[in-house]
């Protein structure tokens, strides 16, 4: 049978002439509308088998090939599945040629309104294009992609501690916590890179340590210079694991962000700050101790100095003798002022009592 029903949608089902057995849901509750779609995709894989034409994929086969090449290779893949997840039931059944700007548009609506931010619909969008730049550019399953226009999004202001903050924090958080959070404000590391590190990966007598490229979110290795305080808490850190540095009741901490850390935070009255924000109140401290940006950017890590520059504006101690250079001479020299008389004109030196508005 080539038509069958579940429920109320059609479904097609036949065999192509080189034995594919193809089995997929018309989407419609109309016999006529079925038949039509069960007709295109009948003629389109004899077309395939016969004429050389390119096959006509699916966006499910393309997240399966995404998730196969990348596996290994993308640290993020883990999120890549939640994402996939929830575009299923928008994408799951759809050819990639179907996958347009209209149906790209009903995503894009679907998702805020489950209330979330343009930044979290833009994620799904971005993984969208990713998933048919692959199918367009490496695989050859698609003509063209789509323009995908992504959500404004406001930029927020950079979010950080003063010291004083930081010291409240650090007196409220679990001692296992805070030990990471004094490294963290130490080096700027970021989070998967102190909760990861090992000591096979920390030069004490050097005052030094490295995150290796793999384990990098730039794909480049980073070297961490060891300050007085980082070198103060890896002492401290010393015998209780023999393979990773920091350590929650003997096995390693997956994630700081967590209960204990939330809690914390809501004792000692700090809103709106993540874990990550550590990483930006390190790079803060540095700027307004005259740290210059491009050796914060490589302090950091950063491939980019554009992500350095978000934070020049926490200091202007290298813009103040440009400043001084303009307020200088007015006031070392004297202002006069000329008055004219019957006699001819005379000169008087400024003063605020002598001064007229114009």
């Amino acid at each position: 049978m080539s038509l069958y029903k579940r429920g109320n949608i059609w479904w097609v089902k036949f065999t192509t002439p080189n034995g594919q057995h193809i089995r997929r849901s018309a989407k419609t509750s109309e016999r006529r509308s079925a038949q039509e779609f069960h007709d295109q995709l009948k003629s389109e894989a004899w077309r395939v088998v016969h004429l050389g034409c390119k096959p006509s994929s699916t966006w499910q086969e393309a997240v399966v090939r995404w998730m196969s090449e990348k596996k290994g290779c993308k640290r993020s893949l883990d999120k890549d599945v939640f994402l996939f997840r929830w575009l299923h039931p928008h994408l799951g059944n759809c050819l990639l040629k179907e996958v347009d700007r209209e149906r790209i548009a009903a995503v894009t609506q679907a998702k805020l309104a489950t209330g979330v931010t343009a930044g979290t619909v833009n994620r799904h969008l971005a993984l969208v294009r990713a998933v048919l730049r692959c199918a367009e550019r490496e695989w050859g399953w698609l003509e063209r992609v789509p323009y995908i226009r992504f959500l404004p999004v406001e930029k927020r202001r950079v979010r950080w501690l003063k010291r004083e903050e930081a010291d409240r924090l650090l007196a409220s958080l679990p001692i296992h916590l805070a030990e990471m959070m004094r490294f963290s404000l130490a080096t700027g590391l970021r989070q998967n890179n102190v909760t990861q590190l090992k000591w096979s990966e920390v030069d004490m007598a050097r005052s030094c340590a490295w995150i290796h490229a793999d384990e990098a979110k730039g794909k480049k290795a980073i070297a961490v210079p060891l300050n007085e305080t980082a070198l103060a808490v890896l002492r401290r850190q010393e015998g209780v694991c023999p393979t990773y540095v920091f350590t929650y009741q003997g096995k390693p901490v997956a994630r700081a962000n967590n209960h204990a850390w939330r809690k914390a935070l809501k004792r000692v009255g700090i809103e709106n700050f993540r874990w990550h924000d550590l990483r930006h109140t390190w790079a803060s401290w540095h700027i307004q101790q005259g740290t210059p940006l491009h050796v914060l950017q490589e302090l950091g890590g950063w491939s980019d100095a554009s992500m350095v520059r978000k934070y020049a504006h926490l200091s202007a101690s290298h813009l103040m003798a440009y400043a001084d250079s303009l307020s200088g001479p007015s006031e070392r020299v004297p202002l006069c002022l000329v008055e004219g008389t019957k006699s001819g004109t005379i000169k008087k030196a400024y003063t605020p009592e002598n001064h007229v508005s114009l």
